[in-house]
């Protein structure tokens, strides 16, 4: 096993829990945007609002992580 196959591995356990983190973080968004919409319908619509800025901003550190693991991956 040579040093690109040891990069590579640790690319994909990289990119693996960047997306799991996102997942778990999305999901615990979800259902606290869900639970706080049943409690007060009244503010529905600013609580989704915020939720989906708050899903971006996961979304877009999520990208950051797998773009950063690809360089550190393919680097020369």
């Amino acid at each position: 096993m040579g040093p690109n196959a040891l990069a590579f591995l640790s690319a994909g356990f990289g990119a693996g829990l960047a997306v799991i983190g996102a997942g778990l973080g999305i999901g615990k968004l979800a259902a606290a945007a869900m639970d706080g919409s049943a409690r007060q319908p009244t503010a529905a619509g600013d609580i989704r609002t915020s939720m989906i800025i708050a899903a971006a901003l996961i979304e877009g550190a999520t990208l950051f992580a797998i773009v950063v693991t690809l360089l550190l991956a393919l680097k020369p």
